[in-house]
């Protein structure tokens, strides 16, 4: 009887190599990142923990594509961000990434619906096809209701969710979050983390979320310590049954 080994080939959608990046404030260089090396697998939800100052926020704007390391190599769904012009990136951006930030970043003269259907507007989406999406990502996020309310309008969770919502609504390969619960209460911020592990595990999206909030590395399925600009360590959550 012979015995067959099965290996299960796992897919790294994001794959940072070394990555080096220094600021300079007058005569001053100050690195932010001191050599960043790590994989992230299709459908991962991974959070980059560590104090403030530690590199996290500019470890996250250059896997985003906002900024440009001084050394490495970043590669994004198999493409290397360092090889592409403004143009490229801003494209990959829109099609493959999904952004949320702490201060939800949402245009206040804009209803909740508007806000969400953004980047299908950029995308050059008919205005009924991004309308009808826009409502499907707002009644995913449990925001039915509010899709006419402005962000004057609605509680600080409710402005995150609608950003949430607006990240995942072009069904981006990666989802990369910046301190998503910094502005929020513990328990609107514990609820939002719950929302954000529900669309990882129902939709099979991959989420990078950089915390310093012990709650988010609870639901994380590896937790990547960073401090003073160095991975310190990589912890793998136990399963959950």
């Amino acid at each position: 009887m012979k015995l067959f080994t099965v290996v299960v080939m796992m897919t790294a959608i994001l794959e940072v190599h070394d990555v080096k990046k220094s600021y300079r404030l007058g005569r001053v260089v100050v690195p932010a990142l001191r050599g960043v090396t790590f994989d992230v697998e299709e459908g991962e939800f991974v959070t980059i923990f560590g104090p403030s100052g530690s590199g996290k926020s500019t470890l996250l704007h250059l896997i985003g594509g906002l900024d440009r390391p001084d050394y490495g190599e970043i590669m994004v769904d198999g493409i290397n961000l360092l090889t592409l012009d403004s143009d490229k990136l801003a494209e990959l951006r829109l099609k493959k990434i999904g952004f949320v930030f702490q201060f939800f970043n949402l245009l206040p003269r804009l209803s909740a619906l508007e806000n969400v259907r953004l980047p299908l507007d950029f995308a050059g989406f008919p205005e009924k096809e991004t309308a009808q999406r826009a409502e499907e990502m707002l009644k995913l996020v449990g925001l039915e209701a509010r899709v006419n309310h402005r962000p004057t309008e609605l509680s600080g969770g409710e402005q995150q969710r609608v950003a949430i919502a607006r990240a995942l609504i072009n069904n981006p390969k990666i989802v990369l979050a910046d301190e998503p619960t910094g502005n929020l209460d513990t328990k609107t911020g514990w609820e939002i983390v719950q929302l954000m592990k529900r669309l990882n595990i129902e939709k099979g999206q991959t989420f990078v979320v950089v915390t310093h909030d012990p709650h988010i590395a609870e639901v994380a399925d590896r937790i990547i310590h960073l401090r003073d600009g160095v991975v310190e360590g990589v912890k793998i959550a136990p399963r959950r049954n």
